[in-house]
């Protein structure tokens, strides 16, 4: 099994507190996530670190200038008491021969929506990406994403920490093997309760968030 997942785009770390999560990963690691921009219509914000070949990591939590909107929240923000890695993303080369794919092979990630956001600089950055009632509700199933014409943001000068490997534990690892294998991708699964961790290379030596 590789350490790091095939077509890795992103993995995301959500937190109740950006700021607090923002310091932490800085003091753990020698390096600070730079600012990425705000959702405005889901009421959250990010910070980014570049975890080299093409991938990042998104640190995302309530935009602290805006309240959050009614409703349930991205990735659980309305009921998360601690920041923790939630889920991830992989960067198909079509998204839509992708998503037709794992249909045809027996998992559905949910239409592709478009999204967007501004970079502190103004630039408007588009994206699509699946997700929705059929996503599986464990976040050990990426969701799927395309950039569309928009600069990724691994090649936007942010500081870097080499991802070292992504690891993951699920009651039935046989369960979810299946809908990776479906979406073309995979991860290093173990028995336990559900859980993501990934661990990042430093100048303090390895670290791991999970």
């Amino acid at each position: 099994m590789k350490a790091i997942p095939p077509l890795l785009d992103h993995l995301v770390l959500a937190t109740p507190d950006l700021t607090a999560t923002v310091a932490d990963f800085a003091r753990r690691t020698g390096v600070t996530p730079a600012p990425g921009g705000a959702h405005v219509d889901l009421g959250t914000r990010n910070h980014l670190v570049s975890l080299g070949g093409g991938s990042y990591l998104e640190i995302i939590g309530p935009d602290p200038e805006r309240e959050l909107p009614p409703g349930p929240r991205p990735f659980g923000l309305h009921t998360m008491a601690r920041a923790r890695t939630v889920s991830w993303a992989i960067g198909p080369p079509d998204l839509d021969a992708a998503i037709t794919a794992a249909r045809s092979r027996g998992y559905d990630p949910g239409p592709a929506r478009p999204m967007s956001r501004r970079a502190p600089d103004g630039t408007l950055l588009q994206w699509r990406l699946t997700g929705g009632d059929t996503a599986h509700p464990s976040g050990l199933v990426p969701f799927l994403i395309d950039w569309g014409g928009s600069a990724h943001p691994s090649a936007s000068g942010l500081p870097v920490t080499p991802l070292v490997s992504v690891t993951a534990t699920a009651p039935d690892p046989d369960e979810i093997r299946p809908l990776l294998a479906a979406l073309g991708t995979a991860l290093e699964l173990r028995e336990g309760p559900v859980g993501l961790s990934f661990t990042v290379d430093t100048a303090h030596g390895p670290v791991t968030f999970a």
